[in-house]
């Protein structure tokens, strides 16, 4: 065996290889994506005081989850992408060997067949025959075996070279998965660090404080959605959702209750874009998995235009994401430690609306 072929056979068992480590639970990969800001260089106000610095901490924290989790679904998107591709190349890697180890049977029964002949090619046994007929009849037989032959040789060259590009091909998705893993991984540890630090903070409040803390939020939303209905975007909305929208709000607020999990898409628990594709996958119209991603690709609509259905995106970064379901409110997952909920639209800063309806 060539040093060819077993170079190719080498990938092929790295190639297999790289699919049994796809197929274990809790791996996925992603192309690298930009760190996400940290909230830790916050200084945490000793328990009892500035409570409103506690909220804005808070606040910086769990985005900074949100920005880290958009960074693993997005992971976990383009890892089933990736998995595909290598499955695939490992498919035809695999067929290839097959195709080349035949071709090479078949090229060897042909010079074995030569070499029982008594070594002389079929040129010099046709010259050598007395009768006319034979002659004739050779001559079809020798030009037909010089296509079969070249045909062979043809086929050979070019299951060779077809094998050597899947390798390069399954050498470079192989690294693009590698370099997903470490992505994926990072942000999942942003994630963890960003919670833990929430959560460490929240604990170290009296109960006391954590009700008024509760109150600081509510406060906080009513004001900003009051400032936000006071300008009148209500009074040009449109009040009548597609059939499609009025399905996925039907799905969306059937998960009122649940709870937010970083990572989730349902059936028990979500994150605020699992809940709004998995709601939108309901009603038949697949959309991208992450805020960010929804945000890009699907169409904007003005604010004004908006309709129970339509996605709200906010903050600059396009972080989070809920459903409008009319009235000014959205369905939407919050944040971790909360459950699936109403909300007023306008209770935090928003980027835009984009329209998942086909067309």
């Amino acid at each position: 065996m060539g040093t060819g072929r077993r170079g190719l056979i080498a990938t092929a068992v790295a190639v297999v290889c790289a699919v049994t480590v796809l197929a274990a639970p809790g791996t996925a990969f992603a192309a690298p994506e930009p760190p996400a800001p940290t909230a830790s260089a916050v200084p945490a106000p000793p328990p009892g005081q500035d409570l409103e610095a506690v909220r804005e901490k808070l606040d910086r924290l769990y985005r900074a989850a949100a920005r880290a989790t958009d960074e693993y679904n997005a992971a976990e998107e383009k890892a089933d992408k990736q998995s595909a591709a290598v499955v695939e190349l490992a498919g035809k890697i695999v067929e290839g060997k097959e195709r080349l180890r035949e071709l090479e049977a078949r090229a060897g029964a042909a010079a074995a067949a030569q070499y029982r002949g008594g070594g002389l090619p079929p040129e010099a046994h046709l010259v050598l025959s007395d009768d006319p007929q034979d002659f004739l009849d050779g001559a079809g037989r020798v030009r037909q075996g010089h296509h079969a032959t070249k045909g062979l040789l043809g086929e050979l060259a070019r299951t060779q070279q077809d094998l050597e590009q899947y390798a390069k091909d399954a050498s470079a998705q192989w690294k693009k998965l590698e370099a997903g893993r470490k992505a994926k991984a990072a942000a999942q540890k942003r994630i963890e660090k960003q919670i833990a630090q929430a959560e460490k903070l929240e604990s170290a409040l009296q109960k006391e404080e954590q009700e008024r803390l509760a109150e600081l939020e509510k406060e906080a939303a009513k004001k900003a959605q009051t400032a936000w209905l006071d300008s009148g975007v209500l009074s040009r909305t449109s009040a009548e959702g597609s059939a499609q929208g009025r399905k996925a709000v039907a799905y969306a607020t059937a998960q009122i209750g649940k709870p937010y999990r970083w990572g989730a898409e349902g059936p028990k628990a979500y994150d605020c874009s699992g809940l709004t594709s998995q709601a939108w996958i309901s009603a038949g119209r697949g959309i991208p998995r992450t805020s960010q991603e929804q945000w890009k690709r699907l169409r904007h609509v003005d604010i004004e235009d908006m309709r129970p259905g339509d996605l709200i995106i906010y903050f600059g970064d396009a972080s989070h994401v809920g459903m409008y379901i009319g009235d000014g409110s959205i369905v939407h997952a919050p944040r971790p430690g909360r459950d699936i909920t109403v909300a007023g639209a306008g209770t935090m800063p928003i980027l835009g609306v984009v329209r998942p309806d086909a067309g």
